[in-house]
């Protein structure tokens, strides 16, 4: 399985990060989390590009996570694909409902669906196998946890984490904990009043006890420029034993 960010910004643009998105594949398999703006541009520079994505998995309704989806829906039509299927919290369906009625000269242009999903028991989606898990923000939304496919390991146990946007808590350390890659909302640098992100010494305290190999962290705003290498740092001195990072746009994982 390989992770490529291929958005580690925020709602507010700065020139080298695009919004949430993340790309997933393994073998013939792929997966799109999240698709903010400049999502599809990068994803344009993938080998899959937007036409080998069908599936789109949403954290939450934000904008900045969902604005380019019609625009992947439009590109995958022009490009000659039939579907798209468009998986996510509860109010998902009334999401792609509403964007429709703005946009409707899209209706039936391809095969639409939609699935909502929820905590309650792990899924399977474009292949991998997922587990979910409740967020601490401003609106609904969801983390997930991702196993490759045809493993015998489950959902709750995969090695990829991707938190999406939310506070840092220790139910979401829990459930990231045994992972190889965490990617956690690390969205402002110490100092900045904010509510419903984390700060840095706010993560590592909270993830201090979590046995995570590599913590990614993403959903940058402009405040964090010249400040990675002291937010990583700081999410290391607040407890926090494994590696850190900040993410960038264009980083490949292997998993």
């Amino acid at each position: 399985m390989e992770l490529t960010v291929l958005g580690s910004g925020s709602a507010m643009p700065v020139p080298n990060r695009a919004q949430a998105g993340y790309l997933l594949t393994d073998d013939d398999r792929t997966l799109l989390v999240d698709c903010g703006e400049g999502v599809l541009h990068r994803l344009a520079d993938t080998d899959p590009g937007y036409e080998g994505v069908s599936t789109v998995l949403l954290t939450h309704h934000h904008l900045d996570h969902v604005a380019a989806l019609f625009p992947l829906l439009k590109a995958r039509w022009l490009a000659g694909a039939d579907h798209l299927k468009v998986v996510g919290p509860t109010g998902t369906k009334a999401l792609v409902d509403g964007l429709l009625d703005v946009h409707e000269y899209l209706d039936g242009r391809i095969d639409l669906a939609v699935r909502e999903v929820s905590p309650a028991r792990s899924f399977v989606t474009a292949g991998f196998d997922v587990a979910a898990r409740e967020t601490r923000h401003s609106m609904e939304g969801l983390a997930y946890r991702f196993s490759p496919p045809s493993t015998d390991t489950p959902a709750e146990a995969g090695p990829l984490v991707i938190s999406g946007d939310t506070e840092a808590f220790a139910g979401m350390a829990s459930f990231a904990d045994g992972s190889a890659v965490t990617v956690h909302d690390c969205s402002f640098p110490d100092g900045t009043d904010v509510s419903n992100h984390p700060n840095p010494t706010e993560l590592g305290e909270a993830f201090a006890d979590a046995d995570i190999d590599r913590l990614l962290l993403s959903h940058l705003y402009p405040h964090t420029g010249g400040r990675e290498r002291e937010m990583a740092r700081s999410v290391r001195e607040a407890g926090f034993a494994g590696e850190v990072e900040v993410a960038r746009d264009g980083l490949v994982v292997e998993l």
